[in-house]
């Protein structure tokens, strides 16, 4: 197993695991997610893959064929009022192929984008994690991740919200 970064040909994986994180999502979350969609347009893939602020890593086996995925993107609040000028790496989304978990893969891959953190001078990693992905929540967790901030909700239209999750569960 090794780390590299994405290509334009790793797009089709790449696809198939950016549809099994949106199932994840669907499924924990129908009133948000939408059921089988896709998150990038090729074109968009291709726009990220070649931007050096939204890097994104592969982990890949020994046929080159793509088992996860880290998207990251810097972040950094210059001159700003209140934030300090640090540089942030933020994991906007990490995702090893189901039928691999389990292997240390998402591991691999998390140490992979420490390591190009620290080389790129950067202050830490961030990430999101949505509250009903319990399994991420303790992978992340499991890697040393502690909560920095906490979103929270309450939700108006419990109707549509009822609407969302029938249809879920059909």
């Amino acid at each position: 197993m090794k780390v590299r970064l994405a290509e334009e040909r790793d797009i089709p994986q790449i696809h198939d695991l950016l549809s099994q994180v949106a199932l994840v999502h669907h499924k924990g979350r129908p009133d948000l997610f939408k059921y089988g969609q896709r998150k990038y347009t090729d074109d968009q893939l291709k726009e990220i893959l070649h931007d050096k602020q939204r890097p994104v890593f592969a982990a890949v086996d020994e046929n080159d064929c793509l088992q996860g995925y880290a998207f990251c993107i810097f972040q950094q609040h210059l001159n700003d009022n209140i934030l300090t000028d640090i540089k942030t790496l933020y994991i906007d989304d990490l995702c090893v192929d189901e039928t691999k978990r389990g292997m240390h893969i998402g591991k691999t891959i998390y140490e992979a984008v420490l390591d190009f953190a620290k080389e790129q001078g950067c202050y830490n990693v961030t990430l999101n994690v949505w509250s009903c992905n319990e399994s991420a929540m303790k992978f992340y967790q499991s890697c040393g991740l502690k909560p920095q901030k906490v979103g929270m909700e309450v939700i108006l239209d419990t109707a549509k919200q009822q609407e969302m999750a029938s249809h879920a569960s059909n």
